[in-house]
């Protein structure tokens, strides 16, 4: 009696092993497999560009609105609205306007004469770039930016904080094309396995489901700098590359692979904002290892 008890007993707990040794065993294919897919949310940095002869900026939107990869793409741009060489030019209030009027998003960069680091103004000098910069978009979208980036990508809970009294929300990225450097040596050989070496990270977080999912997607954030001339004459090339990195790491791109509607655009996008100078967060490029 005491042996067929026992033999049921041992049965009983390879049986309760094995379910185990499943569920652990399918727990990360299950993970992806819930996963929602992506959809590239684009941004760009430090325009417009109030270039007169080959315009950056220029070139940015007209690859945007027509390409043969998916026409009216509609991108985030963080504007420079008083820049010296940009926005405080009227080639730069000009694109500005023309920005908005093709249905993209502006949102605040600095409203300074040159690339300001926010940390390093006095508080008095931020508030006043703030409330400069807001009303600089407002006049030109007649509402109020919601989102902001800071130069640099250098924040700290001051800075934060000061975003939040005026309204504005803090955007990052999960990946950049490290294109910043605009004079000299602004190219790049390694266009595909930079972002490919990024978007694996981003892969980690995004099958885990610790990425917020949005109308179904899940956004991915891109960085661009639309003053670079090089970024701007390899747009498309940039699209492209996007979308073959994601099927190298088997990551389901949605119908629509990247944002055609302003508002939705807005939306996820402030799904992505970071609140809490203390939170998890990566910065592109040396950023991260600087400010961290």
């Amino acid at each position: 009696m005491f042996k067929i008890f026992l033999l049921q007993t041992l049965k009983t707990l390879s049986i309760g092993v094995a379910i185990f040794v499943s569920a652990v065993a399918i727990a990360p294919a299950n993970a992806e497999s819930i996963a929602a897919p992506v959809r590239f949310l684009i941004t760009f940095d430090d325009g417009p560009s109030g270039s007169k002869r080959f315009n950056p900026t220029k070139k940015v939107l007209g690859v945007l609105a027509k390409n043969p990869i998916q026409s009216d793409i509609k991108a985030i741009f963080f504007t420079q609205t008083r820049a010296a060489r940009g926005g405080g030019t009227e080639i730069g209030q000009v694109l500005l306007r023309r920005e908005f009027a093709e249905g993209h998003l502006l949102a605040f960069h600095s409203s300074t004469k040159h690339h300001s680091n926010h940390r390093f103004l006095t508080p008095d000098e931020f508030d006043m770039s703030l409330q400069n910069g807001i009303a600089d978009l407002t006049e030109v979208t007649g509402v109020a930016p919601q989102l902001v980036r800071p130069p640099f990508w250098s924040f700290d809970a001051r800075t934060l904080a000061t975003y939040h009294q005026h309204g504005l929300q803090m955007l990052l990225t999960d990946l950049s094309a490290n294109d910043g450097v605009i004079w000299g040596v602004n190219w790049s050989w390694h266009k595909h396995s930079n972002l490919l070496k990024q978007l694996t990270f981003t892969r980690k977080e995004w099958s885990q489901g610790r990425m917020p999912v949005v109308n179904g997607v899940t956004p991915i954030v891109v960085t661009f700098h639309d003053v670079n001339n090089y970024t701007a004459r390899n747009v498309e090339v940039y699209l492209n590359i996007l979308l073959q990195v994601a099927s190298e790491l088997d990551i389901p791109v949605s119908a629509k692979p990247f944002y055609d509607d302003r508002a939705e655009l807005e939306i996820a996008a402030l799904a992505r904002t970071v609140s809490d100078a203390n939170s998890e967060f990566r910065l592109p490029g040396i950023w991260n290892w600087l400010w961290k």
